[in-house]
This record gives structure tokens, C-alpha cells and sequence, in this order.
């Protein structure tokens, strides 16, 4: 009898031991070459974007590889106790506080440049010369759709809670919907943008603030996706869905940013 089925035969703990896994140090080389590939490719360095797009697609391949023997772990195998699904959960939730403090910084340093603008840049906020987007065009349509889709995500949780499968499809999927055309829009508000990220600091900090939530969402959007796919497939139950739960949490924290994003970049910040 090998150490594995000595270890699950004889375990006093309600922990999971996890086997041996190669995506870890797969991901970290992958990540390392992102990183490295992006320097590379923003100083000029010949083959730099090649580099990062090879690290971005072995970061997201060896992700969805990992995550997916989570998936197995929890869902096929039935290693996913209670002890292990509220780590789970309590991991999800200091990623999103390190996100948040990722967003804190963008939001200093735009404040830092709006509330007391240089002379360099005309002491005026926006800057002279720039034209900003009117938050009551495309921007307020998003928000729209956004906090419309927070309220159909939460609804299809409930309904997947309540045991009621057609509930908890139609809402996921009325969510995923919802995400695509926000990031549609958002694209198409910055193809017809009169100002770019190199023009001065507010295009800096428009591009940075709302191009980070946009990767948000985009995320965030595969992340529904994925429980909505595991939903189709009867994986989730109304007592085990920490990963669906997991992705809610993350949509939602997505969506509280926007309204900071909208009220101060596209609001205050342009008028």
C-alpha cells in the first residue's frame, strides 16, 4: 500500500492533503515570462512581445489546468470538506482585498492629478486640450448593465440555493450576456475616444482605471462562465458551489468599483 492510500486510510484531520502537481511551477515560469516578455516589449527589445505572449498563454493554460483538478478534487473525488471550503472561500476573499488595494493605488494617483492639477498641465482638470467622454452616454448605459447584471447573478444564486435549477440557468446566463455587451461598449467608447493613454497624465489614469476594471470583468465573466458550464452539468448542489460562490463575490466586488470608477473618472473627473 503506497503512502497516498495510507494517508487517506488513516486521516484524523478534516484537511485536504493535495497530491503532487506540476501547474504551480508552471505557472510561476509563466508568469516570470509574462513579466519579463512585458518589460521587454514596452522598452523596444526585439522579440519582447513574443515572449509575453507565450508566458500569458502558458499562465492561462496551466490556470485552467489547476483549476480544473480543484474542480476535480471537489466535485469528482469529494476531498472538499467544510474545513476545505471555507479556506477556499477565505482565500477568495483576500485575493479581492488585494484587489482592492490594486485599485487604491490607481485611485490615488488619479486624485493625486485631479484634485490639485499642475500647472504643466494647464491647473485645470481635465487637463486643456483634452475632451472627456460624457458619463451619460455609454458610461451610464454600462452602469446600467453592470449593476443589472449583479442583480441576475444574485438571483440565479439564490435559485441555485433554493434547488431551483431553470432559476439559477436563466439568471447565470442573463449575467454572462450582460458582461459581454459591457465589454463591447467599453471597446467601442475607446475606438471612438478623442484622447489615448499617451496623452499626458488623464489619459494615463482614464486607461489605467478603467482598462484594469475592463480585465476585471473580462475575468470575471469567465469565472460566471465556468459555474454556469459546471450548473449545466449538474456539478453544483444547493449546499456545494463554493466556486460558483466564489465568482458572485468576485462579480460583485466588480461591480461596487465601477460605481467608484463611474462617480469619480467618468462624473467628477470629466466635467
Amino acid at each position: 500500500m503506497n503512502s497516498i492510500n495510507l494517508r487517506n486510510k488513516f486521516q484524523y484531520f478534516p484537511f485536504h492533503l493535495v497530491d503532487p502537481s506540476p501547474w504551480p511551477i508552471l505557472v510561476s515560469f509563466s508568469l516570470l515570462s509574462m513579466t519579463i516578455g512585458a518589460v521587454m516589449y514596452m522598452h523596444g527589445f526585439a522579440n519582447g512581445g513574443l515572449l509575453l505572449n507565450l508566458g500569458f498563454i502558458l499562465t492561462a493554460s496551466g490556470m485552467a489546468l489547476w483549476f480544473r483538478d480543484v474542480i476535480t478534487e471537489g466535485t469528482l473525488l469529494g476531498n472538499h470538506t467544510k474545513e476545505v471550503k471555507n479556506g477556499l472561500i477565505i482565500g477568495v476573499v483576500l485575493f479581492i482585498v488585494s484587489e482592492v488595494f490594486a485599485f487604491l493605488s490607481i485611485f490615488w494617483a488619479f486624485f493625486h492629478s485631479s484634485l490639485t492639477p499642475a500647472i504643466e498641465i494647464g491647473g485645470s482638470w481635465p487637463p486643456l486640450g483634452i475632451t472627456p467622454l460624457d458619463a451619460f452616454a455609454i458610461p451610464l448605459l454600462n452602469t446600467f448593465l453592470l449593476l443589472s447584471s449583479g442583480a441576475f447573478v444574485t438571483y440565479g444564486h439564490h435559485a441555485l440555493i433554493a434547488g431551483n435549477r431553470k432559476g439559477a440557468i436563466i439568471g447565470t446566463f442573463i449575467t454572462i450576456i450582460l458582461a459581454v455587451i459591457f465589454t463591447a461598449l467599453q471597446y467601442y467608447e475607446y475606438s471612438e475616444a478623442a484622447f489615448t493613454m499617451s496623452d499626458g497624465v488623464y489619459g494615463s489614469a482614464f486607461y489605467a482605471s478603467t482598462g484594469l476594471h475592463g480585465l476585471h470583468v473580462i475575468v470575471g465573466t469567465i469565472f460566471i462562465l465556468v459555474g454556469f458550464i459546471r450548473i449545466i452539468n449538474y456539478h453544483l448542489t444547493d449546499t456545494h458551489h463554493q466556486g460558483h460562490e466564489a465568482g458572485i463575490l468576485y462579480w460583485h466586488f466588480v461591480d461596487i468599483v465601477w460605481l467608484f470608477l463611474f462617480l469619480a473618472v467618468y462624473f467628477w473627473g470629466g466635467a
